[in-house]
């Protein structure tokens, strides 16, 4: 069955995102019969005491916390609406903080019954100053995480590690069980002048993640936003890992990280072979 696992709404405060309903009708033109909205759930009350670097980065990162009701509703709405054509799942992608995992788990109590699907990410590691975002720009990623732990390489080492440790943190029941966008971390590899291969203590520890995932039963959303970066030019995650996962049976679920009209269905005959 055709479906999309990850997709953003109007309610997301970074690109251009269209009428949700508009993103829906296309997808339906399009062939899908599944549609995940995952929309940037809000940041942890309390966050700003860890945020670094550029303002903007955390007054776009996600919907504002007034907002979850109303997205609620309105996603709602649309399920219902076009339920004899496309079925909709409703949730959110909840971003990972080792410092917030009591009210991440409350945020999930709360909300959780009212969803039926979900991605986990990382877009934060720890930097220069604070928390710095790591997909937001190459300067940010540069100066903020990488030139702060040392290398690339390090910088790569310390996503893997906040994946792995979002993979195993108890935050409750609804919990969401699919990790985004897994390389994300590769987002500017073009750009750096440096070696952004992974080492084989780097690729040694992604294989312990997805030993993880498969023993966990999660699922990985093979995300196609990474062929249209110019930084980068692949699939989240890159074809190794991709091929990995599926030796070892771990659900790929299409993911078209949707934030305007035309990303939908983008890259989808690209990775189709895989789900």
């Amino acid at each position: 069955m055709k479906r999309d696992g990850h997709t953003h709404t109007e309610f997301c405060p970074h690109g251009k995102v269209e009428d949700t309903e508009l993103l829906i009708q296309r997808a339906i033109s399009l062939g899908f019969k599944e549609y995940s909205i995952t929309e940037h759930a809000p940041l942890p009350t309390g966050i700003e005491k860890f945020a670094a670097g550029d303002p903007n980065i955390w007054t776009t990162a996600s919907m504002a916390s007034n907002d979850v009701d109303n997205y609620l509703k309105q996603m709602n709405n649309l399920r219902k609406k076009y339920a004899s054509d496309i079925i909709i799942h409703i949730g959110f992608e909840l971003d990972y903080f080792s410092e917030f995992e009591g009210w991440t788990r409350d945020f999930l109590t709360e909300y959780g019954p009212q969803t039926d699907d979900g991605i986990l990410s990382v877009h934060f590691l720890e930097g220069d100053g604070g928390l710095r975002g790591i997909d937001y720009s190459f300067e940010e990623y540069k100066t903020g995480v990488v030139d702060y732990l040392g290398s690339f390489e390090k910088a790569q080492k310390r996503y893997y590690q906040k994946v792995l440790a979002s993979l195993e943190a108890d935050l409750g029941h609804f919990k969401p069980t699919r990790l985004g966008h897994i390389s994300l971390c590769q987002k500017f590899e073009r750009f750096f002048a440096e070696s952004i291969h992974y080492s084989s203590e780097n690729k040694a520890l992604v294989h312990i993640l997805l030993d993880r995932i498969q023993q966990e039963k999660y699922s990985l959303d093979l995300n196609t936003a990474g062929f249209y970066k110019q930084g980068y030019q692949q699939s989240y995650p890159q074809v190794w890992i991709t091929k990995k996962a599926s030796e070892l049976e771990i659900p790929l679920i299409y993911g078209s990280d949707t934030h305007s009209l035309t990303d939908i269905g983008r890259g989808y005959e690209k990775i189709k072979s895989w789900i």
